[in-house]
């Protein structure tokens, strides 16, 4: 097939060299971006009195009809043509003769692909945001029914302090929360068109690049032709922000598996997120939570893929930046695979309550609040802190915990303590007394959640 930049050439490009050149095998999934910034092309061109009425619609037409028949199966995006803007016009051109001809008046394939991709991330954003979203409202479902459900808090994978479980699904929902809002500040950034900016300045036709941009729904045009051609901050943005989104859905995935490991058994996943082992009956492995957090790296490298892509390249387009979209398809796939299984498998989790409250007591996740209840017998903190050292460790010699002691095993570590100690370290009286927001305390959640749902409502 003829190339549509071929008048320049008088010998056939290497074959080997034309594929490798070629990039309709991956950016035919820009078929539907390439048809609506076409539309809007030469809905402005005949606006500027550039195109007749009749030539545009006699395009228009044709580029719904090509749009109609690939979508239905009757016409193949195959491989003969370069790219898919070589396609969709070759298309035209067959079907509508000389009028087609004049579909790509004042713009280059700079600025095509470069509205094209604009387009796609633009969609692409919104559905990560949409799935964010659902992932909150399950989070958020699982808070409103655990306020009370007691667990120990860890740091350095050590038990720390009780927490519920509303409080730990908290911390995640403000990680995915900010994820949303990388989300909104992204579109906002991205969402000026560079259709109009031509291979790299301009042309001399009279475009009316903000009507042109408006027709797409984009809140201006670009200023400067250059950066519009050669630009993909965007792009690398969105990277980022799933790379981040992959971060967080992999620690939370990391903490899944432990919690479904025999030695905590905090949660049972459903058997629809679980696989067996080959060979050994017993086994219920949580395999979607692994692959997930085993396909973050994958995201990272689409990242990285880019930023050392773009780090060379001088103004303006070159053909280096064609290879942003393999790496950026696959991640933005992957990461909305991931939220919708991920999602799923948190729906449909199952928590074992008491395990989880008898865990934080035999973690001696109270002993801050029992070196409190010291200090307010009049014990000084550091004194509080070591008599509560040597209760622990008495406790961990007996095998047992701080609130199965009897009082005279208290009183022979501190004669400070009274009968009033078991209220004092019990789960409900240390979590209750948390009652700042951020904490865990009930109340305290109690206002927070409903902040999240405000929020998931609007």
């Amino acid at each position: 097939m003829a190339q549509l930049w071929g008048g320049r050439f008088t010998g056939e490009t290497d074959r080997l060299a034309y594929q490798f050149n070629a990039s309709i095998n991956f950016d035919k999934r820009l078929f539907h971006q390439d048809i609506e910034g076409s539309i809007a092309h030469v809905t402005m061109l005949a606006k500027q009195g550039i195109l007749t009425e009749d030539e545009k619609e006699s395009i228009i037409q044709g580029l719904q009809g090509i749009l109609g028949d690939v979508d239905h199966g009757r016409l193949e995006i195959d491989e003969v043509c370069e790219d898919i803007h070589s396609f969709v016009e070759t298309h035209l051109i067959e079907r509508i003769g000389e009028a087609g001809k004049k579909l790509h008046t004042g713009r280059s394939r700079n600025d095509q692909v470069a509205l094209d991709m604009r387009l796609y991330t633009r969609q692409q954003v919104q559905e990560t945001d949409a799935l964010l979203k659902e992932l909150l409202g399950v989070i958020l479902a699982v808070m409103e029914e655990n306020v009370e459900t007691y667990m120990p808090g860890f740091t350095h994978l050590q038990k720390a302090q009780p927490i519920t479980l509303a409080h730990h699904y908290g911390a995640y929902f403000e990680m995915f929360r900010r994820d949303r809002q990388r989300m909104e500040d992204i579109y906002k950034r991205m969402n000026y068109c560079p259709l109009g900016a031509g291979a790299l300045a301009g042309t001399t036709y009279p475009l009316d690049r903000e009507y042109t941009a408006s027709l797409m729904g984009f809140a201006g045009a670009t200023q400067n032709s250059m950066d519009s051609v050669s630009d993909r901050d965007y792009l690398i943005e969105f990277l980022s922000a799933l790379s981040t989104i992959m971060m967080h859905l992999s620690r939370f995935s990391e903490e899944i598996i432990i919690w479904n490991s025999n030695e905590y058994q905090f949660v049972e996943i459903d058997d629809a997120y679980s696989t067996g082992s080959s060979i050994m009956p017993q086994k219920k492995n949580p395999d979607i939570a692994e692959l997930v957090r085993g396909k973050t790296g994958r995201v990272y490298g689409a990242l990285m893929s880019l930023l050392t892509t773009m780090k060379g390249i001088p103004l303006a387009y070159n053909k280096d930046i064609q290879e942003d979209k393999e790496v950026a398809f696959d991640a933005m796939d992957t990461v909305k695979h991931c939220l919708v299984l991920f999602t799923g498998m948190l729906r449909t989790m199952k928590f074992k309550k008491e395990r989880m409250a008898a865990s934080a007591m035999n973690g001696f996740t109270n002993a801050t609040d029992a070196a409190d209840y010291l200090v307010g017998k009049g014990v000084p903190f550091r004194d509080a802190h070591a008599i509560i050292g040597r209760l622990v460790l008495y406790c961990i010699e007996k095998e047992t915990s701080i609130d199965k002691l009897s009082l005279e095993e208290l009183k022979e570590i501190s004669d400070k303590f009274e009968a009033d100690i078991y209220e004092a370290v019990s789960l409900e009286t240390c979590v209750a007394k948390r009652l700042t927001i951020g904490g865990p305390g009930p109340e305290a959640m109690k206002e927070v959640i409903q902040q999240y749902k405000v929020y998931l409502n609007n």
